[in-house]
């Protein structure tokens, strides 16, 4: 805080002459020129000066000055070049005020010069630190009072408030003279309060719901949770990303004329909130028409490079499917060695069909290479994380779609708030500079949270994160769970680059345990497992790996418990060798509000320690948006088969219970001994589980996160081993079948339900109302499951 003092121990305030305007306060010292009446005549007068004196200043070399004038001596200058003199003085910025006294044969200067700043500070500001707020400014300690600049710095400082939605913060910069050299700058800051969207509209849009077209936008409105939720505030720039998002969506959809003719912005009478409505012009719908493939290559067949194109005639056409199906025949020209071959879309409109024909043209491409690439602003992440996303290196030949697709990825790291990335002139003709400046954001997280779920109960949550560890791109997590009757903890770390290369490496290791989990046992479990990662083709890739672990089951009651388990007491280390196999086009397939996801897995163990088996599951999801996009549809089939080797038999810690099937608790469906007392759950050695979804709007405002769903779950757990039950000291049979043995069949159960999903600042919420449609008697139902995370 300024403290305003004199030479005389009284304070004294520098106040030279202001001006506000709008949000932000300006400064302007006056200045004054004091001319003799000589200087004025009623006719034109020229003077002649043979000397010039400067009066009055003491860090400005007077020849600067007398530059600044531009009057030499013995030189006939007239009234109005005396004025043009003191106006280039004044506005050099360097004087508080300035007179040109002309007296016979000299010309006075007399200058007073402005004082040096000696503090900047701020007060009133909370939600901007000084340190932040130090940056905006260009008023600084130690450098020359400027009362443009510090009416710009005001302006600055109402800007980044504005950009934090807070629209309504008044800054006023007061000035303090601290001696007759010195003064302080205070900028008097009021925050005020965020200014936030209250609604978000649309005019123009008949494709889309208003609905829809929001949830494509950054800028919510606000909601129940708005005190939580920063995407609801008003921020200039947001609405300028908008726009292209919103263009995006419509053009990927064949709307090819669409535009964004403006944004109505109205502020409320209480000015704490914005009314924004989007005006566009969506236009017609286009499909792709003819698609040829075409060569200007001398020698080079089309043939070669059709195989690459999947658009067909008659789909909806989309941008990214032109670029993805370029970037493919641009990788069968880099395998043909053809280094500066390219392809070239040349699109030929038909408004009367709406269809746009693609001739995509193997063309010969400027022989450019790349000369260097510069990164800049990247204080923590290392050079080659952000290097290798670009598959060009310095002396490649350039590819400017190759460029773009590196800066995507350089984005999709999460490592920054912003990247861009720009081309320039090399040293010659041929050569090019690629420049990209990041700026970097927190990439780690150390949360304590609250989980809860019906089955088990409320639980305890620590985790640390780190996205960027150590700053080489690395993945490294540690988490602990603790609930009624379970825990786990768990470390997991990944090297995305493994020896410079397209090449995953992850090594994790975990411990589990489950104390009467809806049974009368519990297990341990733990172990380490490494694993190589890659791709093996576009949107598919391998994963290859091997299992280290130690299972133990205990705590079996002998007198009511199943013999199949007391059989199976006890510890046994596994050693297994592991492959996945993944597919996933969810972001480049044709489909761009949807896609599918495919995983198959085997692990095989026998080589060492007490398991002989082989463990297979698969993983099939596929989801897509219907009824104008407002509803998504999901498909998910999944399944799994343990088989045991060498004579051994499945234990009850490799067996499966279906736990992901709704409707039912957790290891409440599958095989079970009735002939005990406990009726433990055994589990199964295969399982299959069909699951469908669909989730839509309820009609309710879309800022409150909240849409409802149906679902339908299918599935059965079966088959055993050992399947002689009853107690270990001998059959009694009570289920009255006869004997004891388990039934181990497959018997399908189902279940229907109702799902209201909620999504919220503090996590996602999802509310599960179901009915089973087909159970066994001694299955356990589950009619509500509420799961929740919170972190704070």
């Amino acid at each position: 805080m300024a403290t305003k003092l004199s030479s005389g121990g009284s304070a004294r305030e520098y106040r030279p002459a202001m001006r506000r305007s709008g949000r932000r306060a300006g400064l302007l010292l006056s200045v004054a020129m004091l001319c003799t009446a000589s200087l004025t005549p009623v006719q034109a007068q020229t003077y002649s000066f043979s000397d010039v004196q400067i009066e009055g200043n003491s860090r400005i070399d007077g020849g600067t000055i007398l530059s600044y004038a531009g009057i030499a001596r013995g030189e006939a200058v007239s009234a109005g070049a005396l004025n043009d003199a003191y106006q280039r003085i004044l506005a050099s910025g360097q004087f508080e005020t300035v007179e040109l006294v002309p007296t016979g044969g000299t010309l006075v200067i007399r200058v007073t010069e402005y004082p040096t700043v000696n503090v900047v500070d701020f007060e009133g500001n909370a939600r901007i630190k000084d340190e932040q707020l130090s940056s905006v400014v260009q008023t600084t300690a130690r450098r020359v009072f400027s009362p443009q600049q510090v009416e710009a710095d005001a302006a600055a400082i109402a800007s980044a408030y504005a950009g934090g939605g807070r629209v309504a913060a008044r800054v006023e910069p007061k000035v303090i003279r601290r001696d007759a050299d010195t003064v302080d700058v205070v900028f008097e800051i009021s925050e005020g309060r965020l200014s936030e969207i209250e609604r978000l509209s649309f005019t123009g849009n008949r494709a889309f719901s208003d609905r829809r077209l929001r949830e494509v936008l950054d800028t919510k409105q606000a909601g129940l949770l708005r005190i939580f939720v920063g995407s609801d505030t008003y921020a200039p720039d947001r609405i300028e990303a908008d726009k292209v998002l919103l263009t995006d969506f419509y053009r990927s959809r064949g709307y090819v004329d669409f535009q964004v003719l403006g944004v109505a912005s109205e502020f409320s009478r209480e000015r704490d909130a914005f009314f924004l409505t989007y005006n566009v012009q969506e236009g017609q719908s286009f499909k792709f028409g003819q698609i040829r493939t075409v060569s200007e290559v001398e020698g080079l067949s089309p043939a070669e490079f059709e195989r690459a194109v999947r658009v067909r005639s008659g789909a909806t056409y989309s941008p990214n499917a032109v670029d993805n199906t370029i970037s493919r025949m641009e990788a069968v020209a880099t395998e043909k060695g053809l280094s500066f071959v390219r392809i070239e879309p040349r699109v030929t409109r038909n408004d009367r069909t709406r269809t746009l024909d693609i001739d995509f043209v193997v063309a010969n491409g400027p022989r450019v290479f790349v000369e260097r690439i510069d990164i800049e602003g990247n204080a923590t992440t290392l050079d080659k994380v952000v290097r290798r996303q670009f598959k060009s290196v310095e002396g490649d030949p350039f590819n400017p779609r190759e460029i773009r697709e590196g800066a995507s990825r350089i984005r999709a790291l999460g490592f920054f708030s912003q990247a861009e990335v720009d081309t320039r002139p090399g040293s010659a003709q041929d050569r090019v500079i690629v420049d990209v400046n990041v700026t970097e954001q927190p990439t780690g997280s150390l949360s304590f949270g609250i989980s809860y779920g019906v089955d088990t109960g409320v639980g305890l949550a620590l985790s640390f994160s780190e996205e960027n560890f150590l700053g080489r791109g690395q993945f490294f997590s540690a988490t602990l769970n603790t609930t009624d009757s379970t825990g786990s903890s768990s470390i997991t770390f990944v090297e995305p680059a493994f020896l410079d290369r397209d090449l995953a490496a992850r090594f994790s290791a975990f411990y589990r345990i489950s104390e009467n989990d809806n049974s009368d046992y519990s297990m341990r479990l733990a172990g380490i497992e490494p694993s190589l990662e890659f791709p093996i083709a576009p949107n598919t890739r391998l994963n290859l790996g091997f299992k280290i672990g130690q299972e133990e089951l205990y705590d079996i009651e002998q007198l009511n418990s199943s013999a199949i388990l007391v059989a199976e007491e006890g510890k046994q280390d596994s050693f297994g060798l592991s492959y996945a196999l993944s597919y996933d086009n969810r972001r480049t397939g044709l489909n761009l509000n949807g896609g599918v996801r495919l995983r198959f897995g085997q692990e095989l163990y026998g080589l060492a320690g007490d398991v002989e088996a082989l463990k297979t599951t698969a993983v099939a999801t596929a989801e897509t948006k219907v009824f104008n996009e407002e509803w998504t549809v999901r498909a998910e089939i999944e399944g799994g088969a343990y088989t045991a080797l060498g004579g051994t038999q499945s234990r009850v810690t490799d067996r499966f219970f279906g736990s992901e099937m709704r409707g039912f608790e957790s290891r409440g469906i599958g095989p079970r001994d009735l002939d005990v007392e406990n009726e433990d759950p055994l589990g199964g050695n295969y399982y299959a589980v069909a699951r469908f979804e669909a989730e839509f709007p309820l009609g309710i405002p879309e800022e409150y996160g909240i849409t409802g769903g149906l679902f339908l779950d299918v599935g059965t757990v079966w088959g055993l081993d050992n399947t002689n039950g009853g107690l270990a000291s001998g059959c009694v049979d009570l289920n009255g079948d006869g004997d004891c043995q388990v039934d181990d069949e497959a018997i399908l159960r189902s279940a229907v339900g109702f799902s209201v999903f909620w999504t919220t600042p503090i996590g996602p919420l999802r509310f599960n109302f179901s009915r089973a449609l087909a159970k066994e008697d001694y299955d356990l139902e589950q009619n509500f499951d509420l799961t929740v995370s919170t972190r704070f």
